[in-house]
C-alpha cells in the first residue's frame, strides 16, 4: 500500500509534480522571510524545515528513479529523515526552494522521457514491500501535496 497515494484523490502524479516547483515558490513568497520560520505547532518543522524536507527527499527521489530504471529489481534505501532534518539549520527557505527546482525540473524531464512500459517496472522497499516505477512517481505527487497542504496551513495561520 502506498501511504501517499491518498493524496492525490483521482489526480494523475505527473502534473502533480510538474506543478509542485511554481506552488512552493508562490507559498515562499507569502510567507515571507521572517514567516518561513512559523509551524503548525510547537515541535513541528517550520516552513523552512518542510522546504528543506523536500529539497532532500528531491534528492533521494532522483537516485531511486534513475536506479529503479537501470537495475531490475532494485531495492530503495530508506533513509531517517529526522536524522537528515538535523542538518536543515545550515540551510535557508529559498536555496531548499532553488535546490528543489533545479531537481524536479530535471526528474519531470527524466520521467517524462522515459518509455510506458517504464511505468510497470518493479522494484521494492523495505519497509512498503514491492511496487512499480509507477508507485514511486504516485509517492513523489502525493509527499508533494501533503507538504503543500502543511506549508498552505501555515500561511493561513499566518493571516
Amino acid at each position: 500500500m502506498n501511504p501517499y497515494a491518498s493524496f492525490l484523490g483521482g489526480r494523475q502524479p505527473l502534473p502533480v509534480i510538474a506543478e509542485t516547483s511554481e506552488r512552493l515558490r508562490a507559498i515562499l513568497e507569502a510567507l515571507g522571510d521572517e514567516g518561513v520560520e512559523r509551524s503548525l505547532a510547537p515541535g513541528k518543522w517550520s516552513a523552512r524545515q518542510i522546504l528543506c524536507h523536500l529539497a532532500d527527499c528531491e534528492i533521494a527521489f532522483a537516485f531511486r528513479l534513475r536506479q529503479a530504471l537501470a537495475e531490475d529489481h532494485y531495492v530503495i534505501q530508506p533513509f531517517d529523515q529526522d536524522g537528515w532534518a538535523r542538518n536543515y539549520g545550515a540551510y535557508d527557505a529559498r536555496q531548499a526552494c532553488a535546490v528543489f527546482a533545479a531537481l524536479r525540473k530535471w526528474n519531470v524531464r527524466l520521467v517524462e522521457s522515459v518509455p510506458a512500459s517504464a511505468w510497470s517496472k518493479r522494484l521494492s522497499h523495505p519497509e512498503r514491500g514491492e511496487m512499480t516505477f509507477q508507485t514511486v512517481i504516485e509517492t513523489m505527487a502525493g509527499h508533494d501535496l501533503n507538504h503543500l497542504g502543511q506549508l498552505e496551513r501555515i500561511v493561513a495561520a499566518a493571516g
